[in-house]
């Protein structure tokens, strides 16, 4: 028996359910309304071409690099010698050694400031210490960053009361590890339907919490959890408006308690879990931020909390590379190495120019996040879609180019006397890199609310529907803004063929005239896909998808040339022809991209899809199954074993 369809009720013009009302309206009340800085991102997306936002290209002070140096060497040495990735696969948990070095190093505090007992590091430097975890074992790099750039040390150090760092911060800086719970088994990008629920006790001192929490990273053996929560609505503007809290619970509570360890493809080392919560009481004082703000807490912890996997992703990637060059000149068909014959050169060029423009991207943004005070959440999203998708075709790449032994795993290489690098590992370790932390789609989606931004507050009662009045006004802001911005697109993109550009290689100012015109198209089409779907441009997601993908490209582009720009006024030119490919081999990537807005098979997709759906009995209800809770181990325990 087939369920029933939603009721599609109208509201702002647009076609939504009941339920999709709810979810919007809690991601709107959620984003960021105003912006910090100017973005490189957003700007590119109103057709605005701003290189001076990213040229100079951003280093990494001379100073900081060198504190960065010293203790990456340290982590290096003793990474080689008490990390084995592959035992920890193999074993499918990470050695309680490891756990004490990592605190003896300082590595559960590389951001926490050195007044509470942390390393107080830079976001640049933590990223490089992630980086060469990461080159021993992902899932301990795993654990470091679950902990650090979603756990409790970023929300408290962006919202945490004083008392609350002074509270927390010194007992993590002394090895007790932390985790971020917000996904349950309803609920995962979708956080209106949040189920887990804290009400104010009768004392007015606690908050009583229940629930559960599902994918847990660190939460088995968490001494300390942020966990967002349902708290009573509130009513604003004749409107019941959802609300989530988040709220720091320490693990030995009563009523906290693990029901069970996820396994996975890969990452076999991390403790992922399901959490349960009953009637937990937490003291009022440990709210983070203010009652209702918590899904804001979540997002601005996320645009530091993203920057990882990109760190990760371009460290690995620049491994994948180095080790693929060596492999593509030793190995031998057809009586020459398979790197010069035609596909074995196509998939070196392409391993090796993605290196570059993916460090160039997670190098920009540590920058920028060190930067402090400057808005970064188009460049956070951006880095981390774009470093995910294009390391999985560079890893894909890597196991083809190795044919056999691409699949074989390392240690079984090793056994038998080859050299080996862990791809298979790799691949099972880091497809999840697509999935957390905002998947590609809600990546996607992410984005492109955000490039609409200036078109949704000047014409957004026009598009969405509104009251006379809105609409008036929004109807004044449209012909005061509209004419002269689109007039600019058109002439601006015909004055940028004489852009000079007098501080750029004349091969690198060509490129940037390029993209400063598809930039100012980019703009253009955008803005005639808004007019022409107007409140339905929210379903035309595929549409939306191939708008971002095209702003990333060319602010990838615009940085990779601002970086080889910078090495050569220093002398230094071996990453040019590396550079040069992925310019010239990324303008077909948006020619394609731009073609596709307007020739593609969307409407063949909805309609197979939909009929499918209309046939499909859908999965059977799960049985309620009774766990029953797991003995305990804390993160304190391990970390201070000797």
């Amino acid at each position: 028996m087939r369920g029933e369809h939603p009721k599609i009720t109208a509201s702002n013009s647009s076609l939504r359910s009941a339920a999709e009302e709810q979810s919007m309206a809690v991601a709107e009340a959620s984003r960021e309304s105003e912006w910090k800085s100017k973005s490189f991102i957003a700007a590119l997306f109103m057709g605005e071409w701003d290189i001076d936002l990213a040229f100079p290209f951003p280093l990494q002070n001379p100073e900081d690099k060198a504190i960065g140096d010293a203790i990456c060497r340290d982590v290096d040495a003793w990474a080689r010698k008490n990390i084995d990735g592959a035992e920890i696969d193999r074993v499918g948990k990470i050695p309680e050694h490891v756990y004490a070095g990592l605190q003896k190093l300082g590595l559960f505090a590389i951001k926490i400031p050195k007044q509470y007992g942390g390393l107080g590091l830079s976001q640049t430097n933590y990223m490089r210490i992630l980086a060469v975890i990461g080159k021993y074992c992902t899932s301990t790099a795993v654990l470091l960053s679950a902990h650090q750039s979603i756990g409790v040390p970023q929300p408290l150090k962006l919202f945490g009361t004083e008392a609350q760092k002074q509270k927390y911060l010194p007992r993590i800086a002394r090895g007790e590890i932390t985790a971020f719970a917000l996904t349950e088994k309803e609920v995962g990008s979708d956080p209106a339907n949040v189920q887990t629920y804290a009400e104010l006790a009768q004392d007015g001192r606690h908050w009583i919490l229940n629930g559960e929490k599902l994918w847990c990273t660190n939460g088995v053996i968490a001494d300390l959890y942020v966990v967002m929560a349902r708290t009573p609505d509130r009513v604003e503007n004749g409107k019941t408006v959802n609300q989530v809290t988040a709220f720091i619970v320490e693990g030995q509570w009563e009523g906290v308690e693990v029901l069970h360890r996820c396994e996975f493809m890969g990452l076999k080392g991390i403790e992922n879990g399901l959490i349960r919560f009953t009637n937990v009481k937490v003291p009022v004082e440990n709210v983070v931020g203010d009652v209702g703000r918590g899904l804001k807490l979540a997002l601005a912890t996320l645009n530091d909390g993203r920057l990882s996997i990109p760190a990760l992703s371009a460290a690995a990637t620049e491994e994948l590379a180095a080790f693929c060059n060596l492999w593509g000149k030793s190995r031998v068909q057809w009586g020459r190495p398979v790197g010069q014959h035609e596909p074995g050169m196509q998939k070196l060029a392409y391993m090796n120019g993605v290196a570059y423009a993916m460090d160039a991207l997670a190098s920009y943004t540590a920058q920028l996040s060190d930067a402090g005070g400057v808005d970064i959440r188009m460049e956070a999203a951006a880095a981390k879609l774009w470093s995910t998708e294009e390391f999985w075709k560079a890893l894909d790449m890597g196991i083809q180019l190795r044919g056999g032994r691409g699949y074989e795993t390392d240690r079984s290489l090793l056994q038998r006397g080859e050299a080996s690098l862990p791809l298979e590992r790799w691949m099972r370790d880091t497809r999840v890199n697509r999935i957390l932390e905002g998947s590609t789609e809600i990546m996607h989606l992410f984005l492109a609310r955000e490039a609409l931004d200036p078109h949704f507050k000047n014409a957004g009662p026009l598009i969405l529907g509104g009251t006379t009045a809105a609409k008036r006004q929004a109807f004044l802001r449209c012909a005061a803004f509209y004419p002269v911005w689109y007039l600019k697109l058109w002439f601006g993109a015909l004055f940028s063929f004489f852009r000079p550009y007098p501080k750029f290689e004349p091969e690198l100012a060509r490129h940037l005239r390029w993209l400063d015109r598809h930039s100012k198209k980019l703009a253009r089409t955008l803005f005639h896909q808004m007019m022409k779907y107007r409140a339905k441009m929210e379903y035309k997601q595929l549409l939306l998808g191939r708008v971002v993908d095209i702003g990333i490209e060319l602010a990838v582009m615009g940085l990779v040339a601002s970086r080889i720009q910078g090495e050569i006024s220093e002398g230094r030119e071996q990453n040019l022809s590396r550079a040069r490919y992925w310019l010239k081999s990324r303008r077909l990537v948006v020619k394609q991209l731009f073609h596709a807005i307007h020739h593609n098979d969307d409407q063949l997709c909805k309609d197979l899809a939909t009929g499918l759906l209309r046939d499909s009995p859908g999965l059977p209800t799960p049985a309620r199954l009774t766990l029953q809770p797991l003995p305990r181990i804390f993160g304190k325990d391990l970390t201070q074993t000797v």
